[in-house]
């Protein structure tokens, strides 16, 4: 009778692109609605409002996709200084590298003419790939991808800034401040949630932890607006 093959869905594929995602989002809904929650208590126009809003979405974007690539683009170019090094080992110093393989089985349990005949085995197979994975800690999960985490920062930092700028548009202007501050919480709810769904994990310790940072960043804006003079909430 032949096996069946279980695929499990697992979720820590997406950790590369949901970690810039959450932050692009996170940072964008916080920070142009603060922005635009100090600028409403200057009590200026609907006019100035939408056009600050847009500055800071265009902006904060933009730093926000470069800023990821960047960063990113290091961690990658770190990961292929490893492997280059792995790959001159292996050229020069096969034997050892042969025993530091047939070592690390050996930590994780097996017995020493076990974990040899792996080490052995993947090696024959492709030892480049078993270094990288068994000694670095490098693997097509974990892997540095700089193109896809800028997109990911960019974009939803974009989906993020655009809650507050709808929010000027709807929101009545008598109580601007307090509807956007309000609609922002919203927001940041509902980020916790679509976050927590799309890594599997826990709804509500993530959404009390994205809105709890968010009030806390917005009340710290908040003070200094008052520090300084300016009416805010």
């Amino acid at each position: 009778m032949p096996h069946s093959i279980h695929d499990e869905a697992h979720l820590s594929n997406r950790n590369q692109w949901l970690r810039a995602a959450v932050l692009g989002a996170n940072d964008g809904l916080i920070s142009t609605a603060s922005l635009l929650v100090g600028v409403a208590a200057a009590s200026t126009s609907s006019q100035t409002l939408l056009l600050t809003g847009l500055a800071a979405l265009t902006a904060g974007a933009l730093s926000m996709a470069a800023g990821e690539y960047i960063s990113v683009s290091s961690q990658a170019d770190t990961e292929k200084a490893d492997l280059d090094k792995e790959r001159h080992e292996l050229t020069h110093n096969s034997e050892r590298e042969l025993i530091e393989l047939t070592q690390i089985y050996e930590a994780r349990g097996l017995n020493h003419a076990l974990a040899h005949q792996v080490a052995v085995a993947l090696t024959e197979h492709d030892a480049l790939e078993a270094h990288a994975r068994d000694e670095i800690g490098l693997t097509d999960l974990s892997q540095a991808k700089p193109i896809q985490a800028s997109m990911a920062s960019g974009l939803s930092f974009m989906a993020g800034a655009i809650l507050p700028i709808v929010g000027i548009l709807l929101l009545p202007s008598a109580t601007l401040v307090w509807s956007l501050s309000a609609l922002t919480i919203v927001g940041l709810a509902l980020l916790g949630i679509i976050s927590a769904r799309l890594g599997g994990a826990p709804i509500f310790p993530a959404t009390v932890r994205v809105v709890t940072w968010g009030v806390l960043a917005m009340a710290a804006t908040s003070l200094i607006g008052k520090a300084f003079g300016v009416a805010a909430l």
